[in-house]
């Protein structure tokens, strides 16, 4: 009876855990795919799987199932506010590649109210949003997010050089 109860409510999502820890991304959606009910999954751990799925998703450039999963994840509720963070910054990067730059931006200023977990996301958040306030020639609202997410001092290496790329181009912007 307790194992039945754990595997509807709990699920295999240690099991999950492991197979992600191990890089192991095939057995991880083959796990994922093993629950047939995630309405009936603990509420945090319901939030954990749908995100998890939207990365896996996302992974696999099937971008709108990603955006599903993300907003049911939020629908239910995310354990900490870092993670809510997290995920609608992940919907505004789904909405910049889909081109919908409004939503985007709508997204990612959510996010960064919210909170984000480090300073890398938070610098990769103010770069999109720079990024697209140069689309939409709001040059003084660039130069800001530039200089929050300079401000922000991220460690990895790819966001880095991206803000190394928009300091040459910073430069030549008026105003």
């Amino acid at each position: 009876l307790i194992f039945v109860f754990a595997h509807f409510f709990i699920g295999p999502m240690s099991l999950i855990q492991g197979y992600i820890e191990a890089g192991d991304m095939e057995g991880a959606q083959k796990m994922l795919e093993r629950v047939k009910y995630p309405r009936l999954l603990y509420k945090p751990i319901r939030s954990s799987y749908y995100m998890l799925r939207a990365n896996l998703s996302t992974m696999n450039n099937d971008l709108d199932k990603a955006e599903a999963d993300l907003r049911k994840g939020l629908e239910t509720g995310m354990p900490e506010k870092e993670y809510e963070g997290t995920a609608y910054l992940q919907l505004g990067t789904i909405s910049m590649q889909k081109g919908n730059m409004k939503e985007a931006y709508e997204q990612l200023r959510k996010a960064i109210k919210i909170g984000l977990p480090d300073k890398n996301n938070a610098a990769a958040a103010y770069l999109y949003l720079s990024n697209i306030s140069v689309q939409r020639r709001d040059f003084r609202g660039a130069k800001m997010y530039f200089s929050k997410a300079k401000s922000s001092k991220p460690t990895e290496k790819q966001i880095v050089s991206q803000l190394q790329e928009m300091e040459k181009y910073m430069s030549r912007l008026p105003g």
